[in-house]
């Protein structure tokens, strides 16, 4: 809804994804840019696709330029392979990828405890071929109860994501309770009780969900909620989503988290893209 602003906006904590707004920047720029636009929260999916273990230099590099622009990590991503791109997670996959999922527990882990960021996002990687599923489960249940650990050491909760069946059609979790299960099953495996569900309302949206629904059951399941609208995956207003009342819901079903600001700019530089949100609501209360 371009020109118009939400009423009940200042009551939402808001982040910026820096790997899908802002990419027309080199990676080091986007904290600042964000920044400027007002925003003092971002997020990031693993910013390394080819390196689950990058060198030290870069890993500080990025620390400082999120320092440097005062603006607070509050979600990254473990390594995922190619993201964006056809990978979709690596923690099921059995060989390498799994090996470098293993790899990169404790360099993300120990690069968000740096920042203070308390929340970390394991997707779960696509069906492999030839694999039987619970072969690829069972993998999966034992790496994610690593992360579960990891997490834990460093102060975080591990989030498990929902992704939608039209664009990740070889994606197990494209359901909000095929999610919320995997999440049970690894607070259960891990005795640790720190897995929560990533309720993505775009993904949601793209499996025909009922998320008034699915808000009411998993709202207390929650550690994370991203938006973007649909069609579209563009900026709240650029399709059909009410998304307004979708998040006064969470609210009112008690969800207090961050709500990641995970869409495409569109044809315009990714600065224009927050008209929707007035200025005064994007700094983090």
């Amino acid at each position: 809804m371009p020109g118009s602003e939400w009423g009940t906006a200042t009551e939402q904590r808001f982040s910026v994804n820096l790997s899908i707004l802002f990419t027309e920047l080199p990676l080091l720029e986007r904290p600042a840019a964000a920044a400027a636009a007002g925003f003092t929260a971002v997020e990031l999916w693993w910013p390394w696709v080819d390196s689950p273990t990058p060198e030290r230099s870069e890993l500080g590099a990025l620390k400082k330029a999120i320092e440097d622009a005062g603006v607070r990590l509050t979600g990254l991503n473990f390594y995922a392979g190619q993201l964006p791109g056809p990978d979709r997670g690596a923690l099921s996959i059995p060989g390498a990828e799994s090996e470098r999922f293993r790899a990169n527990i404790d360099v993300a882990a120990d690069f968000a405890r740096s920042l203070g960021c308390r929340a970390l996002n394991a997707l779960y990687g696509n069906r492999v071929e030839g694999v039987e599923a619970a072969e690829q489960d069972a993998l999966a249940l034992e790496n994610l109860v690593l992360a579960a650990r990891a997490a834990d050491r460093s102060g975080a909760i591990l989030l498990i994501e929902t992704l939608n069946q039209p664009e990740s059609p070889r994606y197990p979790l494209v359901s909000a309770p095929a999610g919320v299960a995997v999440v049970d099953r690894v607070n259960e495996a891990s005795g640790l009780g720190n897995a929560r569900f990533l309720m993505d309302l775009y993904h949601l949206s793209m499996n025909g969900e009922d998320l008034p629904s699915v808000i009411e059951r998993y709202a207390a399941k929650t550690g994370h909620v991203q938006i973007a609208d649909n069609p579209g995956r563009g900026a709240p207003g650029t399709g059909t989503l009410p998304l307004e009342d979708l998040l006064g819901r969470l609210r009112k079903a008690g969800y207090e988290g961050w709500v990641g600001l995970e869409y495409k700019p569109g044809d315009r530089p990714s600065a224009a893209a927050f008209d929707w949100l007035p200025a005064e609501a994007r700094a983090a209360r």
